[in-house]
């Protein structure tokens, strides 16, 4: 059996970080995926330098039966990649076994949602007794009923709210604007925030911003994002969670609820349909769910 010698790997991997800058994450990551890769080659008598297409192609099929996931074999292909062409370079090899080997296919990641049911324990979870409850209530229903960017939600000002009408003039990506609609709910909510909370929070500082910290500036994002955190405890919701997770619902629960993928692409201000057309397959999951749940032959 061949001996494991890594000095190779070491050396691509050093050259790689004096071509690229390469970080430390990601030369651990090359070095234990070409590793792996090496001794899998020893166990069937196979030397690293000198492995052919086919072994690699044997390789990439052991990934799949052993249940790799694409985004990793997908590293590992771009790591030999590097390596063999290393190898070429230094005249170490005559042929590149990678080079007629496709890349898998990378599906879309699904985005994280929530149901209708964790979405209602959320808005109920901030603490009404309090300006700062008053004000995220607010928020978070602005933000579900209106899809923003949690960017767009701290950033909105005053004069881009028109409540009588019941549309917020939202500047989105590329300074692009929109009429995003609100919803009774969110009016309602925002109507009363504007009457108590908001001049409380600000305590008498000017500010056109409608979301203000406890210091009477315009909230970050990271900040809200915290709040939504700790609302997300406290209603008792255990997933993961993004900074988009409200506005993958709004989007979801649109499409589940009937709504058109046109007019969910104006309200999300998604300049390409195709980047609305994911929200497509998560509603469908949910459907096929709901089907293989509750239909006598699901």
């Amino acid at each position: 059996m061949p001996a494991l010698d890594h000095s190779l790997i070491d050396q691509f991997l050093d050259a790689l970080w004096l071509e690229k800058g390469l970080s430390d994450n990601s030369r651990s990551a090359y070095r234990s995926d070409l590793a792996l890769y090496n001794g899998w080659l020893a166990e069937r008598n196979i030397e690293l330098a000198t492995a052919g297409r086919e072994a690699l192609l044997d390789h990439l099929a052991w990934r799949v039966d052993n249940a790799y996931k694409p985004r990793s074999t997908a590293r590992f292909l771009s790591g030999a990649r590097g390596f063999y062409r290393y190898l070429l370079r230094e005249e170490l090899i005559e042929a590149d076994p990678t080079l007629l080997v496709d890349m898998p296919r990378l599906g879309k990641p699904l985005p994280k949602s929530l149901s209708e049911q964790d979405v209602e324990a959320l808005l109920l979870a901030p603490d009404l007794g309090t300006a700062l409850g008053e004000r995220d209530r607010a928020m978070l229903e602005v933000l579900y009923a209106c899809g923003l960017r949690v960017s767009e939600l701290v950033g909105l000002r005053l004069d881009e709210m028109n409540l009588r009408q019941g549309v917020l003039r939202v500047t989105g990506k590329g300074n692009k604007e929109r009429l995003v609609p609100m919803g009774e709910e969110a009016i309602a909510w925002l109507e009363r925030y504007l009457r108590g909370a908001r001049a409380e929070l600000l305590n008498e500082r000017p500010s056109d911003v409608v979301f203000p910290s406890l210091r009477g500036e315009q909230m970050t994002r990271q900040t809200f994002w915290h709040r939504i955190k700790h609302h997300a405890q406290v209603a008792g919701i255990d997933k993961s969670l993004s900074p988009h997770t409200l506005r993958h619902a709004f989007a979801t629960h649109l499409l589940n609820h009937g709504a058109d993928l046109r007019s969910v692409q104006m309200l999300l201000g998604h300049a390409d349909l195709s980047t609305t057309q994911i929200y497509t397959h998560v509603a469908k999951a949910r459907l096929q769910a709901l089907h293989a749940a509750h239909h006598p032959r699901g």
